[in-house]
């Protein structure tokens, strides 16, 4: 996977895009994301989804009015629509590819929005043409940011609380829970733990927790109690949004600690 600019500018770069300029993604954008979808490798627990990078039709538009705040999102040109397919581990390798194509993205100056939920009735599901055991858990909106951001984009990223993220005393342990992470105890490995740190997740809820063991960093989630309990949840096949962000996490660690040369395997212990 080639990117132009270091892993941690992007990170720092790619912000919830909600406001964009009509102007189409060129040709060359669209040909370089295509060959990056092609080379996507397999998420770590090995499964390898299908994605497209579709053009934005009114049809696209008007299916996300009806999908709460999604329908703030204008002028959206372009979407990345993802088919999953079933297996131990689907949701954090999807969120670990589509990641993936959101840095590339942000690598060629497209802005980009997550769009959680459920699309596998909708149109972007005939977009990808899911099969009988496919889903479509997530979308990702793009195209080239308006030149200044709309009152609407401003106000949403304030409602989500976008540009607040729990500190690391919160999300960060050493040797075991309860002990607080420094950023001196995390050493070579202190930027990758940020990066981590700033990944989007759903309603910014920051799911992730990191256990450093020596050597060793466990991974977990930290469920928010009675985030996936509501009617509509249940009722409307929603995606488990918290382990697509565990794969955003996964995702950014990884190309961390390639970037830093700092050498490593993932393991699923119980």
């Amino acid at each position: 996977m080639l990117f132009h600019q270091p892993i941690t500018d992007l990170i720092r770069q790619r912000t919830s895009c909600r406001t964009y300029d009509p102007e189409p993604i060129s040709a060359e954008h669209r040909d370089a994301l295509a060959a990056e979808i092609d080379a996507l490798p397999a998420g770590p627990f090995g499964s390898k989804h299908r994605f497209v990078l579709a053009a934005a039709t009114e049809q696209d538009r008007s299916a996300l009015k009806g999908l709460g705040t999604y329908g703030f999102i204008r002028g959206a040109t372009g979407f990345f629509v993802g088919a999953m397919g079933p297996g131990e581990g689907n949701l954090e390798d999807f969120g670990y590819q589509m990641e993936m194509l959101v840095l590339h993205a942000t690598d060629l100056g497209l802005g980009t929005c997550w769009l959680g939920g459920s699309f596998t009735k909708s149109r972007f599901a005939q977009t990808i043409g899911t099969g009988p055991d496919e889903s479509v858990p997530a979308v990702i909106a793009a195209g080239y940011p308006a030149q200044s951001p709309g009152f609407l984009d401003r106000r949403m990223r304030q409602a989500a609380r976008g540009d607040h993220r729990r500190p690391w005393n919160r999300l960060f342990w050493n040797g075991q829970f309860g002990t607080p992470l420094t950023v001196e105890a995390a050493d070579a490995y202190a930027s990758v733990v940020e990066n981590v740190r700033r990944g989007p997740s759903a309603s910014n809820k920051q799911p992730w927790r990191l256990v450093r063991d020596g050597d060793r960093w466990h991974l977990y989630i930290q469920r928010t109690p009675g985030y996936r309990d509501g009617i509509v949840q249940r009722l409307g096949g929603i995606a488990d949004m918290q382990r697509i962000d565990l794969g955003i996490a996964l995702c950014h660690w990884e190309l961390s600690v390639g970037e830093r040369n700092l050498e490593g395997h993932w393991q699923w212990n119980d």
